[in-house]
């Protein structure tokens, strides 16, 4: 298996810090920055899994608490920072800053992972930035609430679903065609809204990974002779 360094990091974001955890495997060919939702942090255990396997496939990862402790606990009694996709957007341009001026990471091409309504967030931020933005994966994301940038994104996109989460996979076929740039969809047969279903999980990883594997790669080197 690969050799990863793992650090917590604190990014200034406007008046406050966000923690996160940041991964490096040997010579990373690209970073992805994990956007949360829905009452989530970084110590989600289904995102954490999907950063393991992105890890093992060559890519960093970047898991941060899009809200501060004090904005959790205000969240879990209110539920209404969650769905500030404006707000959250922010932070995660905030985030996105920081990783182009770090030395190990700002050269690499970045992506971004949205779960949830960190799906619209990530949406947001890409729709800001096309020139920094290589790639987005929303799982189970909520790009309605991105709705009005959407046709702004040019980041390749593939969204993924779970086959019974009804309600959600008809927010995000209706969404797809509004996309500026390459999309897809991706339906996990039998999965529900948290993906718990026996590899369900592992599908998403595995989707996530190619996505970004093919689209954080450098460009191949032209052939000489």
């Amino acid at each position: 298996m690969a050799s990863v360094a793992t650090e917590g990091v604190s990014v200034p974001a406007g008046r406050v810090r966000l923690e996160g955890d940041l991964a490096l495997p040997e010579s990373p060919r690209g970073i992805v920055l994990f956007a949360h939702g829905s009452g989530s942090s970084r110590h989600s255990p289904r995102n954490r899994f999907v950063a393991a396997v992105l890890q093992q496939a060559g890519l960093a990862t970047l898991l941060a608490d899009l809200l501060t402790r004090a904005e959790e606990d205000e969240d879990a009694a209110t539920a209404h920072l969650r769905f500030d996709i404006g707000l959250l957007g922010e932070r995660l341009a905030y985030l996105t800053d920081w990783l182009l001026q770090d030395p190990r990471t700002g050269a690499l091409p970045l992506g971004y992972f949205g779960a949830s309504t960190g799906a619209a967030a990530a949406l947001v931020a890409a729709a800001e930035r096309p020139e920094v933005v290589r790639a987005v994966v929303s799982r189970g994301g909520r790009p309605d609430l991105a709705a009005p940038v959407l046709p702004k994104v040019r980041a390749p996109t593939l969204l993924i679903v779970g086959g019974r989460d009804t309600l959600v996979l008809r927010l995000n076929r209706e969404a797809l065609y509004r996309l500026g740039g390459e999309r897809d969809l991706a339906i996990v047969p039998g999965a529900t809204h948290l993906f718990e279903e026996p590899g369900a999980l592992d599908e998403v990883a595995r989707l996530a990974r190619e996505w970004f594997v093919r689209h954080l790669s450098p460009p191949a080197s032209p052939a000489v002779g």
